[in-house]
């Protein structure tokens, strides 16, 4: 099958619903009614020109849960992520098929705006990338101008003072909000990030390897943050770390490219199951660590 043009998202027929895996038991969240979204991938298939990267891949990832996405280097999980808040069209060369669906609404409709796509599904970095000149507490508020929301000063003090404290960041900066967010620690500076993107409220939120270039004790923190805001907003992380995904996911998919093919999902279910009873020797190998 060619690939379609370059930043082109055709419509696919929708596959039959995927089974909704048992929810794992947790106290039950805080947010309000409606603000947790499931996002759900069906047959997405992606090209970088003429190589095949991903080959229909489809998985539901459950709202007010944490998905994670393990696997080998190369096997696609980043193309992936990134696909779920449209940064692959940005990619001139790329190209996908499929369709990314937000509690059942298409992230790629064409009239869907693109900004509102990044609203509604945020993004963390590998690297923490604070606006270093800005001060801790204008990196929080700069993504107020994504959405034109105009708001009081009251209003964007209430507003740092609390995505601050979700982050796990505020009683470390409370004193020095006009510093530069440069200045921070490399931990601090991604639980910056994270502050940063909680602001504008995301429903989703995805986090590519946020921990693979911090000291234990920030890591330690990071996974203590996304085991609190999972009550509040859905996250789906990469990670190549198997004890972390362990630790702060519900739910996992492992990804796997074998021998030059595109990148499939081998196995996904509850996270339990996949390190403790997969059903592919595989996905046994691999978080046992024989292989990746």
């Amino acid at each position: 099958m060619a690939p379609p043009a370059p930043g082109f998202a055709p419509t696919v027929a929708p596959s039959a619903p995927l089974s909704t895996i048992e929810t794992l038991k947790r106290t039950p969240s805080a947010a309000p009614a409606g603000a947790l979204a499931a996002l759900e991938a069906r047959n997405i298939s992606a090209w970088f020109g003429d190589r095949k990267v991903l080959d229909h891949v489809s998985l539901l990832m459950p709202a007010g849960e944490c998905t994670a996405l393990i696997g080998p280097s190369g096997c696609g999980k980043s193309t992936f992520l990134r696909i779920l808040n449209r940064m692959h069209e940005l990619i001139p060369s790329a190209s996908l098929a499929g369709d990314v669906l937000l509690d059942g609404d298409d992230l790629y409709a064409r009239e869907r705006r693109l900004t509102d796509a990044r609203r509604q599904v945020g993004m963390v970095f590998q690297k923490p990338n604070p606006f270093p000149a800005m001060s801790i507490y204008d990196n929080v508020v700069a993504g107020l101008r994504l959405t034109g929301k105009r708001v009081s000063q009251d209003q964007k003090d209430a507003l740092v003072e609390s995505c601050l404290s979700k982050a796990g960041l505020w009683k470390e900066v409370k004193d020095r909000l006009r510093q530069p967010g440069g200045a921070l620690s490399g931990g601090q500076q991604q639980r910056l990030c994270i502050a940063r993107s909680l602001a504008i409220q995301p429903r989703v939120l995805l986090m590519d390897e946020p921990c693979s270039a911090l000291d234990p004790t920030s890591t330690r923190r990071i996974e203590q943050t996304i085991r609190e805001l999972v009550t509040e907003v859905t996250i789906v992380i990469v990670t190549h770390n198997m004890q972390q995904a362990a630790r702060v996911s519900d739910k996992c998919a492992f990804f796997l490219a074998e021998a030059g093919t595109p990148g499939v999902i081998v196995e996904h279910g509850a996270t339990d199951a996949m390190f403790n009873a997969p059903t592919d020797s595989r996905t046994y190998d691999y978080v046992n660590g024989r292989f990746g």
